[in-house]
Parts: C-alpha cells; sequence; structure tokens
C-alpha cells in the first residue's frame, strides 16, 4: 500500500488551467537579473513568468550552492513551454509517459500582482509540494487571490530529488559541505524578493513564506535552517512535516541503514559507477535523465534523503532540535501551521486494498469507486490523519514554543462538502483531502477534469474560498489571521493549544485539544476494526511517518505484538498481490 498512488491529478500539486494571458502594455520592469515584461491575466491583475533568479545549476555547478546571475541586460518574456527541474514523468506533474521531465537550467519564477501596486503590499512566497522530488511553480495561479486581497504573489521553482538533496564523499565530507540544494535554491529566490519585489508593488519587509506538504515542510526548514535570518518575517505550513537524515544516512554505504532507500551510494551503483573510484567531475557529466532514472530504478516506500543534517544549511543536531533551539529562531515571525481532517485519502482511497473498482457503463470512463469496508476505512484515515496533525503541527509548533516563537496559529481543514458523482462519493473516499485546501486558497479549481467535483460552483464552496482568502491574507497583512467569520481564532501555545476548525457555513470551531502519537497507537490497539496484519501496518506507519521514524515505538507497541512482523516486506506482498489479480495495486 504505497503512498504513491494517486487519483489522476489529486495530488499535492494538482493542475490548473492556464489562464489567458495578453502583453499589458506597460514597460518592462528593470530588476538585476534582466527587465521583465507583464502579462494581462484574470482579475485583471498583472503576471511575469519565468524570471532567473539564479545562474543555472549545470555543470560544474551542479550540486553547488546556486549562484548569483548577472544578465540585467536581457529581456524576460514567458517561455513556450513550462520550465520544470529534473523529474519522473507522472500524474503528479501532469506529464504521463516513461522517460524523465525538465532541465537542470530551471531556477525561475513568477509574480503575480494588482496593478498599480505601489511598494506597500504584503508578499506572499509560495513553495509548491510534490515530496521534494516533484512539482513546479506553472501547477497555480494565485490571480484571484492577488486581485481580491490585494497581495503579491511569488511562486518559485526549485532543484529536486537527487539534484536537490545528495549527499556522497565524492562531492566533499568535510566542515562546510553542503546538501540540501534545494533548501539554498529557496533561500536564493527569496534573496532576489529582497533586492527586486518592490518594483512589482511588494514590500520587501513584509514577505510571507507558504507551501503545502513538501512545500510546508520546507517552510518548516527555512525556521530551522541560519541561513535564512532575515529573508521573511511570517510563516504558513499546510501538511508540512519534519523530517531529516544525517550526512552518513544520506549516502547510506553498502546499505549500513536498512530501512533507508535511494541513498548517494545506493543511486551511484544503480548508475553503474565505484562509489570508491567515482569522483565529482563523473557524477557533474551524467546526464540529468540518466540520474532521475537510476534514482526511481530504485524502489522506496518509506525513507529516502530529502532534508540532511549538513551542518550548514541544517545544522548538525538534526531538523527536529533545530527547530526548538533558541540558537536558529527566527524571533518576531509568527507562525501558522495546519493539516487537513482527511489528509491520507488522497493515497487510500483508489488503492484496491480499501475499494472495489466496476465499469457499470463502459471501461473508456473512470471505475465506479466503492470502498469495502467504510468503518475500517474511516478509522485508518482517522488516526493516519490525526498522526500527520500531532507531528505535523503539534509538535513542530511546540518545538518553536521553546525555541521562543511567541505568535503561533494552528488550524485543521475539514471542508468536505463536494459534489458527489455516480461514480465516486467524492466527500466519502476524498473528503478534507491532502492537498484539497489550496483550490480555496488561490480561489480556483485544481486537478484538471475533477475539479469542478473537488471544488465545485456552490454557496459553501464560495463560502469557504472566503474564509481561506481572508485568513491567509490577514496573516500575511499583520501576522494573525484574524476572525473567522467574527470567531476570534485565539493562538497556539502548550498550555492552551487553540485550533481553528476551518469549514463552511457555520460549521467552523475554535478547539484546544491535543493528541499524542502514543495515544493514537493506543486506540489502534483497543480497535477490533483491523486484522492483525493491518493493525500492524497501521502501527508502523504512525511510528515512522512524517517525523523522525521511531522503530522503537513500533517494536514496543502492544506488548511487543508487531516486533517480528516486517510490514514493508508485507506491503509489498499486498502490492504484489493486487497488481496479480488486477494489473495495478490502484483503480485507475
Amino acid at each position: 500500500m504505497q503512498r504513491a498512488f494517486v487519483f489522476i491529478a489529486l495530488v499535492a500539486l494538482g493542475s490548473c488551467a492556464s489562464p489567458s494571458h495578453k502583453l499589458s502594455g506597460y514597460a518592462p520592469i528593470v530588476t538585476d537579473t534582466g527587465s521583465v515584461v507583464s502579462f494581462v491575466a484574470d482579475y485583471g491583475v498583472l503576471q511575469w513568468f519565468d524570471i532567473p533568479y539564479a545562474q543555472p545549476p549545470v555543470g560544474e555547478l551542479r550540486w553547488r550552492a546556486p549562484q548569483p546571475l548577472a544578465a540585467a541586460d536581457q529581456v524576460i518574456y514567458r517561455q513556450s513551454d513550462p520550465i520544470i527541474c529534473p523529474q519522473e514523468a507522472n500524474s503528479v506533474n501532469g506529464v504521463d509517459g516513461d522517460a524523465p521531465i525538465g532541465r537542470e537550467d530551471c531556477l525561475y519564477l513568477d509574480i503575480t500582482a494588482p496593478q498599480n501596486a505601489d511598494g506597500s503590499l504584503p508578499v506572499m512566497f509560495w513553495i509548491h509540494g510534490g515530496g521534494n522530488r516533484s512539482g513546479h511553480k506553472n501547477s497555480y495561479d494565485f490571480s484571484r487571490l492577488a486581485s481580491i486581497e490585494n497581495v503579491v504573489v511569488v511562486s518559485i521553482n526549485y532543484r529536486l530529488g537527487p539534484l536537490g538533496w545528495f549527499a556522497h564523499p565524492a562531492l566533499g565530507s568535510g566542515p562546510g559541505t553542503i546538501a540540501n540544494f534545494g533548501t539554498l535554491d529557496i533561500i536564493a529566490a527569496l534573496g532576489w524578493v529582497q533586492r527586486n519585489i518592490s518594483a512589482f508593488g511588494g514590500d520587501k519587509d513584509n514577505v510571507t513564506v507558504f507551501g503545502e506538504s513538501a512545500g510546508g515542510h520546507n517552510v518548516f526548514t527555512l525556521l530551522a535552517s541560519p541561513l535564512s535570518e532575515g529573508l521573511f518575517h511570517k510563516a504558513i505550513s499546510q501538511s508540512g512535516y519534519v523530517q531529516s537524515l544525517s550526512l552518513r544516512q544520506a549516502h547510506n554505504r553498502e546499505r549500513e541503514f536498512t530501512q533507508i532507500d535511494r541513498g548517494s551510494w545506493e543511486v551511484t551503483r544503480a548508475l553503474g559507477l565505484s562509489n570508491d573510484a567515482v569522483t565529482s567531475e563523473v557524477l557533474r557529466d551524467i546526464e540529468a535523465s540518466r540520474l532521475i532514472d537510476a534514482f526511481y530504478s530504485l524502489d522506496s516506500d518509506h525513507t529516502s534523503p530529502g532534508i540532511i543534517n549538513d551542518g550548514v544549511v541544517i545544522p548538525l543536531e538534526g531538523f527536529a532540535a533545530a527547530l526548538e533551539n533558541p540558537r536558529y529562531a527566527k524571533r518576531g515571525v509568527p507562525v501558522m501551521a495546519g493539516a487537513n481532517n482527511e489528509e491520507v485519502t488522497l493515497w487510500m482511497g483508489l488503492n484496491r486494498y480499501f475499494v472495489d473498482a466496476s465499469y457499470p457503463l463502459t471501461k473508456w470512463l473512470p471505475p465506479k469507486v466503492t470502498l469495502k469496508d467504510p468503518d475500517m476505512y474511516k478509522f485508518w484515515v482517522r488516526q493516519r490523519s490525526e498522526g500527520w496533525k500531532v507531528q505535523g503541527v503539534d509538535r513542530p509548533l511546540m518545538s518553536l514554543e521553546a525555541a521562543g516563537y511567541d505568535a503561533l496559529y494552528a488550524y485543521r481543514y475539514d471542508w468536505n462538502d463536494q459534489a458527489d458523482s455516480f461514480l465516486i462519493d467524492f466527500s466519502t473516499v476524498l473528503g478534507a483531502a491532502h492537498a484539497s485546501e489550496i483550490s480555496f486558497i488561490q480561489g480556483k479549481a485544481m486537478y484538471g477534469p475533477i475539479g469542478s467535483y473537488m471544488y465545485p460552483d456552490t454557496e459553501s464552496a464560495r463560502d469557504m474560498t472566503d474564509i481561506m482568502m481572508t485568513a491567509w491574507a490577514n496573516f500575511a497583512r499583520s501576522g494573525s489571521p484574524g476572525t473567522v467569520k467574527g470567531d476570534p481564532w485565539a493562538p497556539f501555545s502548550s498550555r492552551a493549544p487553540h485550533y481553528m476548525v476551518l469549514d463552511s457555513l457555520g460549521k467552523h470551531a475554535l478547539r484546544a485539544d491535543v493528541s499524542s502519537i502514543d495515544e493514537i497507537l493506543a486506540d489502534v490497539a483497543d480497535t477490533t476494526l483491523l486484522d492483525a496484519q493491518e493493525r500492524c501496518i497501521l502501527a508502523w506507519e504512525l511510528a515512522t511517518a512524517l517525523g523522525d521514524p521511531s522503530y522503537g515505538t513500533y517494536r514496543r507497541w502492544n506488548g511487543g505484538e508487531c516486533a517480528s512482523t516486517d510490514v514493508r516486506a508485507l506491503r509489498q506482498e499486498i502490492k504484489e498481490a493486487l497488481e496479480n489479480e488486477f494489473g495495478s495495486a490502484s483503480v485507475l
């Protein structure tokens, strides 16, 4: 039951229909990387596309910190093809096929702003999701948010996968060696914003970083990194998490850490190279597509390198520890974090282990999807989603409180009033799924052809759009989300763990309760809805997902019930059985 199961483009990124654009007629804006031509987009806002913020990280610059770009004499138009960093082609990025896509020359950003902005508008800096392995800036359209809330929105690309986070001794192993290249890209883009955003109407002294899933994860890294000081002033993490590996784990020589996949030692072997003899020159000379192929040729259903504790970008003590260390605190930066009420339906809802699929009309149409065991499904979703809130909201905010942050806010997104279909009961099978809140913040349907179901034109959806846009923009303006339909949104603290339940038409509510992984695991121990294997799988997921894995917690759980159960092997066995029976573990 791998988390890779995705329903069309129902993913941490989604897919937005491209708005119609025409040249605005305004003079190009001069930046330190070129003069940028503007377009008039939906809602009358201006948009600037494909602005380079650093030198292309190619050749000798691969696996190095992004370098400043001196190209002020170039005129920048929108490029004919979407700029995408190298990644696997899949429904996450909206491209089908077997060959990797993208190009290494991908460090570009887009800007959306109201016309006649005067340089005083809040800046909202969007970091896309996709597990830090997929995604791109072109998937989002914040025209409506910029227009209604009078803000400037910046969307960026950053290096992904083995090009973004990679630690190999051939590239350096002494003090000062860096491994978080994607994180450094984000920091470089924030530096570009500081130097240039006033020309687009934004206030460089009021920048809010916000992102979803891996984007929320990256927001937390900016709070932990000693290199991002002064580059932003507020932070929002949507369905983020805190997890990292040591340099030694990220290399994983001879598979020293058997639970880690796709370490640089394994990737180098998959490339047919000797880890002991390979040089930095050889590694930097490999085609990006070949590197991506090698990376994804290695199966992984658990942990593979992402954020790395390199001692430069992320302190050696680790991401989680650095987040609560006052030494790295960005004091005065308000932080908001939240999770969705049914986060994991995005991966479970189309997995044949949990659902049946039939074709009552024709196989030319998507299948009719029904839950095999609604009570079991609901329980599993509830425990995993509550675990996400613990690991991605409660723990990080408590860490930040310990570090000295004093303006913290939490939420849980609950909206599930989707329009159901004959083919799928969206509100039950998916509901408040991972990434589903993004449509309401940007005020535009995502997910391609199913967007009208997930983001319908109803009073409930319109109400939710108003709630989300208002809260996010209020936070960007003042550091507080304000009120929800007149009800105050109290701050979060360990003594009073308030969080706002975000829902439409009067269903919102302020709550103050917090769970722990141990309490959630106790519920799993008490349930009769799962069989023995399912209990072990769910216990494993709760103990090892989203935060730094606690294998000891899993082995000790419920008196050692699952200590001898290899969940990774069990999940692979289940996956292969489904593939043998149906051709795929996914219903699509």
